[in-house]
């Protein structure tokens, strides 16, 4: 018989995680256990439970370790745009949409109601909410310098991230029509998209 594939310290939870993301994308959240991703990653039935309660316990995971991930891609982009609000906002809005479109599974699965009672995890709470304080932080920045109408930060904040992620859903689902992808390159489209919120 083959050998189980054993991990080092530390690698079996992203194992169990990254075999959860690929059983979603394909057979959703019904699909979903932690026998299923037990097999999936080559470990025993009883190892999934060292790290996660139940399924519940192993989509918050997957959804706040996403969440992580999405920070670092788009903090980059904020980091060195900082100086340059305008400039800031589009290059945060396309790795977004670059994010997205890397890992359209796991993306799918973060902005669900796949995960029920999700104040039961602090940490995905956490997670979420310090993505969105980044966006408010590039908004209050560009309605600093004019760029962006005047009204309550938290309020044009999330008018800004409805219409980059209902762009990105959109994009994800191929709802967007071929014809404008032939002639509109994705990064015209978003940054179209953008100027809606503009003064």
């Amino acid at each position: 018989m083959p050998k189980k594939k054993t991990y080092h310290h530390g690698d079996l939870k992203n194992a169990l995680i990254k075999a959860g993301v690929a059983i979603l994308a394909k057979d959703g959240v019904s699909g979903l256990s932690l026998r299923k991703v037990a097999l999936k990653a080559g470990v025993s039935h009883s190892a999934p439970y060292s790290h996660f309660a139940d399924k519940q316990a192993l989509i918050a995971a997957i959804s706040t370790e996403g969440f992580r991930q999405l920070y670092e891609r788009i903090n980059s982009s904020a980091e060195k745009y900082k100086d340059r609000p305008t400039k800031q906002l589009v290059e945060v809005a396309w790795a977004y949409v670059q994010f997205a479109m890397d890992d359209p599974d796991r993306f799918k699965v973060m902005f669900s109601d796949v995960l029920e009672k999700e104040k039961e995890y602090p940490e995905f709470v956490a997670e979420s909410q310090r993505n969105f304080q980044l966006v408010k932080r590039i908004v209050e920045a560009n309605q600093a310098s004019g760029q962006l109408r005047s009204g309550p930060t938290e309020l044009v904040a999330l008018s800004a991230w409805g219409i980059v992620h209902g762009f990105v859903m959109l994009l994800l689902e191929g709802q967007i029509s071929h014809t404008i992808l032939e002639q509109t390159s994705l990064r015209e489209l978003l940054e179209f998209q953008i100027e809606s919120l503009r003064k």
